[in-house]
């Protein structure tokens, strides 16, 4: 069974553990109550298998505090994570320019995939979720932005956070594939 750990980071105050519960399925929170170092929640999702094989797959889904208080803990955060989703508050202007210091620790200095990131622009209860496009910069603007508003359409954010755990899982079936044929050969 494959086992794959994704990391939700960005700015504080931006609704990664809302979305993470909703997402995974957990408690609900009604306060903000800011994340120190990680909570790791771990779940299966029925809609993905590995590779059509019928595999189930787990994940472990580490939802990082945003405070730059916890930086010295973050390599080991990212120590072996397939995904990192980087969520912020599309509302806080200040926010669309941390994300590139994100993005910058978690994926660049992790060499990870592009394909491997996903940013979700969480829009607050009563913000409006205004789905203007967003102005950000390169390379930014080459990940999948998915806007998040659990007021008024929650199911469009899991759909395709489904998405993005089958495409992890693919390429981690897929890998895992390429290192058995080379075992064999």
């Amino acid at each position: 069974m494959l086992k794959a750990k994704i990391l939700f980071v960005g700015p504080c105050e931006s609704g990664k553990t809302v979305l993470a519960n909703f997402l995974t399925e957990s408690s609900d929170i009604t306060e903000y109550n800011p994340t120190q170092g990680v909570r790791i929640l771990e779940f299966e999702n029925p809609h993905v298998t590995s590779n059509n094989k019928g595999t189930g797959c787990e994940f472990e889904l580490w939802d990082c505090g945003g405070d730059s208080k916890f930086e010295s803990c973050w390599p080991a955060l990212m120590k072996d994570a397939h995904g990192v989703v980087i969520v912020f508050n599309a509302d806080i202007p200040s926010h669309l320019k941390e994300i590139e210091m994100w993005y910058s620790c978690f994926v660049q200095q992790q060499f990870l995939q592009d394909s491997h990131c996903m940013l979700v622009a969480h829009h607050k209860p009563g913000s409006g979720g205004d789905k203007s496009s967003l102005a950000l910069s390169p390379p930014l603007n080459k990940l999948k932005l998915v806007h998040s508003n659990l007021e008024e359409d929650p199911e469009e954010v899991r759909v395709e956070f489904i998405k993005y755990l089958k495409s992890i899982i693919n390429s981690m079936s897929e890998s895992r594939d390429r290192e058995e044929m080379l075992i064999i050969t």
